[in-house]
């Protein structure tokens, strides 16, 4: 009897009793993702129903949905998705005339690789860091692999994809130009970007670090302002930095510069009592070509100053005078400044005399210059009609 129950016509008897009375369960089994499909926007998109090719009748639908995007169905039961756009994306199920589910699958709707956009920056001769922006939008999760090139030979460069940037480290900094090449692979294709690489060129450090700007005691025109290296930056004597230092009091828009190779400068020429923006940044002393770092955030400080508070000033009762008589001489030099000013009256008003008569001489003599030419003019007019009547009082 056990032998029975495993022959083949009794697993089919049970097999279709168990379909028949609970068919949701025998989708629970069966209504699973078979498959992950990609295929390019704007584009038509064919889902086959199963690998084999039947002729039976089949039912698609989308998500659970009867509503299906722009569509046809081949003879083989296939579905074709017509010019599809980011709707069409969903799982996609496709059923027999008896509901049976025979394959889901998955859509994803994208686009290739495109050419990317490559910066890199060198805060160091010791490190290099790439990164890279997609100039197509794939909307497909893709890989990426870097590799840099000193033009002999190639060596990997460390990808981190979250943040879409790789590192080389020690590069062969003596190369005048150097090749990165990312490859960007997603489901519908891949592409490969070259970008050259100058390094002593791109070479830009970090900002100083930890600027403190402090008054010289004793010196109200003096400040010490000090930093130290950027932390990126080898501290060895074959990289030596030089800093620009600029500084003005607060509210002037003109900066005052000065240039060092130390970690630490003096101002002298301050501007006592005022409060001074203060602003650091480097760049690598030896190579010219290099850039100089972005400027420290902007900090403030005042010169020294002397806060000793004046004597008192003695209260006019605390001050005992003895009684005195007045004499004549008290107004002495109130007479004095008085005939100072008189003086001064009479200087004026004798200018402003002087001032008149050039005036009056000035305007008479235009008087009298347009007259004599008025009367030149009155005289040579009787002479034109004397002359005139003349001419005709001789008989022709």
């Amino acid at each position: 009897m056990p032998g029975l129950l495993f022959s083949p016509v009794c697993l089919t008897v049970i097999w279709f009793l168990s379909w028949s009375l609970c068919p949701s369960c025998a989708q629970i089994w069966t209504d699973e993702v078979s498959g992950e499909q990609y295929g390019r926007l704007e584009s038509n998109v064919t889902l086959a129903c199963n690998n084999s090719e039947i002729r039976l009748p089949v039912s698609w639908h989308l998500s659970h949905s009867a509503v299906l995007p722009w569509h046809q169905v081949t003879p083989n039961g296939s579905l074709v998705l017509l010019r599809v756009n980011h709707s069409a994306q969903g799982t996609y199920s496709c059923y027999d005339n008896s509901g049976r589910l025979l394959r889901s699958i998955k859509l994803r709707l994208g686009h290739p690789p495109g050419r990317l956009t490559i910066s890199c920056q060198v805060p160091n001769h010791t490190h290099v860091r790439c990164s890279w922006v997609e100039t197509v939008k794939t909307f497909l999760p893709a890989e990426y692999n870097a590799s840099f090139s000193n033009g002999k030979e190639w060596s990997p460069c460390i990808v981190d994809v979250t943040q879409k940037h790789c590192d080389v480290v020690h590069p062969a900094f003596w190369q005048p130009i150097h090749t990165l090449r990312i490859t960007e692979t997603n489901a519908l294709g891949s592409k490969n970007t070259t970008a050259s690489v100058k390094l002593h060129e791109l070479l830009k450090p970090d900002p100083p670090e930890s600027v403190l700007v402090k008054e010289l005691g004793g010196y109200p025109k003096k400040l010490l302002i000090s930093w130290r290296f950027p932390s990126s930056w080898p501290q060895h004597d074959a990289f030596p930095l030089i800093f620009h230092i600029r500084y003005r009091p607060q509210g002037s828009m003109f900066w005052s510069e000065i240039y060092s190779l130390d970690n630490s400068v003096v101002i002298w020429d301050a501007l006592a009592g005022h409060l001074h923006q203060v602003q650091v940044r480097t760049r690598d002393e030896i190579n010219a070509e290099s850039q100089w770092s972005e400027w420290s955030p902007l900090l403030l400080g005042r010169p020294w100053e002397d806060y000793t508070t004046p004597e008192p000033d003695v209260e006019p009762e605390d001050i005992f005078t003895l009684p005195t008589k007045s004499k004549p001489e008290a107004s002495t030099p109130k007479s004095r400044g008085s005939k100072h000013g008189d003086e001064g009256n009479l200087g004026l008003v004798i200018l402003l005399v002087l001032f008149s008569v050039v005036i009056l001489t000035t305007i008479f003599s235009l008087i009298f210059v347009v007259w004599m030419r008025q009367r030149r003019r009155d005289h040579a007019t009787k002479q034109e009609l004397t002359s005139m009547v003349k001419m005709k009082s001789i008989p022709i």
